[in-house]
């Protein structure tokens, strides 16, 4: 695999090299949510669960959305990404229409009013993070291809097929990594 160029950033996608083997990662699409000198922070954006979020929370309204893993950090917290903006107190944008957090009560009320659609907020249980610089060292052995995130990409109802459809999108050099069989004994 070529060695990548592209830093990586809060807004980012990181996906998986076609052949890794991790349990958390493979095939993963992860969302950078924050990146600076005190390491990198992120989600899973294509692992979703069969938890309906109400059913994960106590005194939840009731919300046509299932739980998502976000990555095996603190998986007993819960996150949420979210289209909100300025709707939702706190909010901090990772990138255009992009949010991440933001006061919960408040979104709970949203919920509870009909002002928020499941297509404009993703639920997950855990995050995933990395040390300063070990993303920079694990994209350096080529673990990991950097593209764009957008909208689209973040709320897609198509888990399945994420990983390959950001990899299509980056161009022909990427495109041919989504032809790749998950087990090179396929071939």
């Amino acid at each position: 695999m070529k060695k990548q160029t592209t830093k990586p950033t809060q807004g980012a996608l990181l996906l998986s090299e076609p052949f890794l083997n991790d349990s958390y990662f493979k095939r993963a699409v992860v969302l950078i949510s924050e990146h600076d000198e005190q390491g990198t922070l992120g989600f899973i954006l294509n692992k979703p669960t069969e938890i309906p979020i109400n059913e994960a929370l106590e005194d939840f309204p009731d919300f046509k959305a299932n739980l998502y893993f976000g990555g095996p950090v603190d998986t007993d917290s819960l996150f949420y990404i979210h289209t909100l903006g300025d709707k939702l107190k706190g909010a901090r944008k990772i990138a255009n229409g992009i949010y991440w957090g933001g006061d919960f009560d408040q979104l709970k009320f949203l919920i509870n009013t009909n002002q928020v659609k499941p297509d404009q907020v993703r639920f997950y249980a855990g995050y995933s993070g990395w040390e300063p610089r070990q993303l920079n060292l694990e994209i350096k052995d080529n673990s990991w291809m950097i593209g764009m995130a957008n909208e689209a990409f973040v709320f897609t109802d198509d888990a399945d097929h994420l990983w390959r459809k950001v990899l299509k999108s980056m161009g022909d050099k990427y495109a041919l990594f989504a032809e790749f069989p998950e087990d090179p004994s396929w071939n």
